[in-house]
């Protein structure tokens, strides 16, 4: 698919951060764009920006509320989509919404596990189960499903758990692997992606809170595990309160989103070039090749305290 123009695409987070830079660079080249999110405030400023590049006349920005792990949602935006955008089909699919937590099946909450899990992983796969007839009506369509470098590296690093994340984007990783036999079978004009960000440049980190906690502050039983995490790095929590553990956390997510190595607009272009060149595997960000190539070359140290060190140094990660 080397032209976008005339085509209608599906963005499941459309609200911010790499799904928010697919939808505007998306109506910039002529393509119809249907957003979920749960945050229509955050979707109102995404269409806002779209319109205001001054799209093709005609070209239709629809949003619409969904939480894309639950399967009703999902069907309902599909329904939605069906009359506003006034078709029977789509061209691309961006399952694109995800959130973190839940890193630890000791320290936290089976619900807060889960509820990472069932976006990051269960959303992509009922993203697919729901928009597939639609895809399959097109004369070609390409499906992008969002993993990450922990699709491949289950690991942020050896002080901190990421179990749920890494299990959900790993799973996104070998289904869309899977998917590419599947289709080649039974709908040979779709294709599929999977898409390995490094660190991006998004609010992924503030959003997560709010979506798992309604608040982008520490829970109680976080700032419990911030205050060990924080003395295992040797500083004095001791001499901290607890407001001031809670607005360095709020300045890790400030820095997490502007201080990135790659922005969400540059993210959202090479996934875009990727598409354009029918490349199943598309990684993002300097830093997520240099990564996968680690990875591939020492697996068996890819968990050890020293491999860390080194590589984020290289990639110029942040410690801490």
């Amino acid at each position: 698919m080397r032209d976008f123009a005339g085509k209608i695409a599906v963005i499941t987070g459309g609200g911010t951060g790499m799904g928010r830079e697919l939808a505007r660079q998306l109506v910039a080249e002529g393509c119809n764009v249907a957003m979920c999110d749960v945050s229509a405030e955050n979707m109102a400023e995404t269409k806002r920006l779209c319109e205001v590049e001054k799209p093709p006349q005609g070209l239709r920005v629809t949003t619409h509320i969904a939480d894309v792990s639950i399967e009703d949602q999902l069907q309902r935006f599909r329904d939605e989509l069906i009359e506003q955008q006034k078709t029977d089909k789509i061209h691309l699919l961006f399952n694109n919404a995800g959130i973190g937590g839940g890193g630890s099946l000791f320290t936290n909450s089976r619900e807060q596990w889960e509820r990472t899990f069932d976006i990051c992983w269960g959303g992509v796969y009922l993203g697919v189960r729901t928009f597939l007839p639609l895809l399959l009506k097109a004369d070609q369509a390409h499906i992008v499903n969002t993993s990450s470098v922990n699709g491949f590296w289950a690991s942020i690093g050896p002080g901190v758990p990421h179990t749920a994340y890494s299990a959900a984007k790993f799973a996104v990783k070998g289904f869309t692997e899977a998917l590419i036999t599947d289709l080649r079978l039974n709908a040979p004009h779709v294709k599929c992606s999977v898409v390995m960000p490094g660190h991006i440049g998004t609010s992924i980190v503030s959003n997560s809170r709010l979506m798992q906690n309604g608040s982008d502050r520490l829970t109680p039983n976080e700032l419990a595990q911030a205050r060990v995490r924080m003395k295992g790095m040797g500083l004095d929590v001791e001499a901290m309160g607890d407001e001031e553990i809670q607005q360095q956390a709020q300045e890790r997510a400030r820095s997490f989103r502007d201080e990135a190595p790659t922005t969400a607009a540059e993210a959202a272009r090479i996934i875009l070039d990727g598409v354009r060149a029918e490349r199943w595997r598309i990684l993002v960000g300097d830093d997520a090749h240099k990564l996968d190539e680690r990875v591939r070359k020492s697996p068996e140290e890819a968990y050890t305290p020293a491999f860390f060190q080194s590589f984020a140094e290289e990639a110029g990660w942040k410690l801490g």
